[in-house]
């Protein structure tokens, strides 16, 4: 709808506004008069009319004449035409903001915000940056779209392949929003399970793109593992420690399927290998069995040489400390940019435990005090208090 709106209008601040105050009355007139037959077309309605009454404000206060003027062809006429060959609305808005002519962390960073609807805090962790940094960056990409005048128009085919990695990147960082809550049952509940679709419609799609299958493999490895990921207290089983007869069979069977389909469309690129990963774990199917760090080990060895940056480096040290030693792991961690990651809270919870592992308890308490000094989901926190609490001193 935000899509539609600035489609419409062609200014992202007053699609969000207007919208934001559609969604206000809504909350005000849906609880006393009942909620519309079509909640959608309700919200778009009032969203215009809020809109075309801000542009008239700012007509006045400026003593300009507006643009906006009543368009030939409404924006959200082609958004609903069934025959467009994207077959999934929100599939269609996050291709539409993905437009190639911001930079590509730019148009992931508007589509997270302006579809997905996450906050710029979590983008910013996403994206390892203040969150400062990334607000100017959302608000330098509204300008540009501003200013250039950039058209917000379904792509055709031929124009999906320049949009495509920025769509795969924008549907990762919105799973792993979801992911984070492992309970699914934040504000986030339900996300996944759009994720899932949309994952699947996008492979169905694109069924020759090796990155979009690979993609739809590895939100099923992950979200297959929901219902092991919570112990019976309420906190967090880290992966070794989840019992893989919890584990959605099902869904790793789909995993599977993909990601052979992914493997045979050539050299593997970095998300098979990311799906490799989760596969790998996947392939347990009791707690007894051994865990795959080797395997693990060395798909991160190969994925290095294709992606090296903090998150792989940091997943990869959890895999060394297995194979090698929780001191060469520790080696590797502390390489790192310690402020860079500063706001990263795996980063700190990695550290934390090679510490740990390495002797250095004192060293260790104050990681977990820096890591639970920042936000952190229910379930995790009470994991790391146990684990906390379980150092010495």
């Amino acid at each position: 709808m935000l899509a539609a709106l600035t489609a419409r209008y062609r200014d992202l601040d007053l699609a969000e506004d207007a919208f934001a105050e559609a969604c206000l009355r809504a909350a005000r007139t849906w609880p006393e008069r009942g909620h519309p037959r079509n909640a959608a077309a309700w919200l778009y309605r009032v969203a215009d009319r809020v809109a075309i009454d801000m542009l008239r404000a700012r007509k006045a206060r400026q003593r300009i004449k507006p643009d906006a003027g009543e368009p030939a062809t409404a924006a959200e006429d082609p958004m609903s035409d069934e025959d467009l060959l994207i077959p999934d609305e929100r599939l269609r808005l996050i291709f539409v903001c993905c437009h190639p002519a911001l930079s590509r962390e730019a148009r992931v960073a508007l589509t997270l915000r302006m579809v997905c609807g996450l906050a710029t805090e979590e983008i910013a962790q996403a994206f390892l940056v203040p969150v400062a940094t990334m607000a100017q960056r959302i608000v330098r990409a509204k300008n540009k779209v501003a200013e250039a005048r950039i058209p917000f128009e379904i792509p055709r085919p031929d124009a999906w392949p320049a949009r495509l990695d920025s769509v795969l990147s924008t549907l990762e960082v919105a799973y792993a929003s979801a992911h984070a809550d492992a309970a699914g049952a934040g504000r986030r509940a339900g996300f996944a399970a759009e994720i899932l679709e949309l994952t699947r419609v996008l492979a169905d799609l694109l069924p020759a793109e090796e990155d979009a299958l690979a993609l739809a493999a590895l939100v099923r490895y992950a979200e297959a593992r929901r219902p092991a990921r919570l112990d019976d207290a309420g906190a967090m089983a880290p992966l070794t420690e989840q019992d893989p007869t919890q584990w959605n069979r099902t869904l790793i069977d789909e995993a599977d399927a993909y990601l052979r389909r992914a493997a045979e469309l050539g050299p593997s690129g970095p998300r098979t290998l990311q799906a490799a990963i989760h596969s790998a774990w996947c392939g347990r199917r009791t707690i007894l069995d051994p865990a795959p760090w080797r395997t693990v080990l060395n798909l991160y060895d190969t994925l290095l040489r294709l992606r090296d940056d903090p998150f792989v480096r940091l997943n990869r040290a959890v895999a060394l400390a297995e194979v090698v030693s929780p001191e060469a792991a520790l080696c590797e961690v502390d390489a790192l940019d310690g402020a860079q990651l500063a706001a990263f809270p795996p980063y700190h919870a990695v550290r934390a435990d090679l510490l740990a592992r390495s002797g250095r308890t004192a060293d260790a308490r104050a990681a977990y005090d820096a890591l639970l000094a920042l936000p952190t989901s229910p379930a995790e926190r009470l994991w790391l208090e146990r684990k906390r609490e379980s150092l010495a001193g």
